[in-house]
């Protein structure tokens, strides 16, 4: 276990340059979420002007909050992953879901120093990580609102990276 990098939030870019393709790691200190409903709104008024969440160096992990707890969703559906380049650009560092990315989306991802990482959908282990929980935007979603989650060691793999991919 001692090849798993830990990453503490916020971000800083010096983190994302030292981070590869197939980089096991785990995320400390809080983490927003976002999906279907949400991540397109937060593009929506930030682009209105609005700054809902400060996104320098933030960590999005792509689920919805319940008691099931949480378990992350495949992050190329396009009601997510045609946000992700924005978002990048906003400040977000990493991506947290499943799936593979389009190749226009990896390339975004190293325009802006950001990278994608999978984790397990094993709801049980993802949800002992969570600390705390809160919801800062979009409570009209409901489970999709997007939540602050304060985390002890998310688990996952750097899928992208530096313009490449592990797919």
């Amino acid at each position: 276990m001692d090849d798993i990098k830990k990453i503490n939030t916020p971000i800083i870019d010096k983190t994302v340059l030292d981070l590869h393709v197939g980089d096991k790691i785990a995320v400390y200190g809080f983490i927003y979420t976002g999906r279907d409903a949400a991540l397109p709104k937060l593009v929506k008024s930030r682009k209105n002007g609005e700054e809902l969440i400060d996104l320098q160096g933030v960590v999005i992990m792509h689920t919805a909050v319940s008691d099931a707890g949480i378990s992350p969703t495949t992050s190329n559906k396009e009601e997510i992953e045609e946000n992700i380049p924005f978002l990048a650009k906003s400040g977000v560092k990493m991506h947290i879901g499943k799936g593979s990315l389009s190749k226009e989306t990896i390339e975004s991802l190293n325009k802006y120093n950001s990278v994608f990482v999978v984790t397990p959908p094993v709801a049980a282990l993802l949800s002992s990580k969570v600390i705390s929980k809160k919801v800062v935007a979009f409570e009209e979603e409901g489970m999709e609102a997007i939540y602050r989650l304060e985390v002890n060691g998310i688990p996952g793999v750097v899928a992208v990276a530096r313009g490449e991919s592990l797919y």
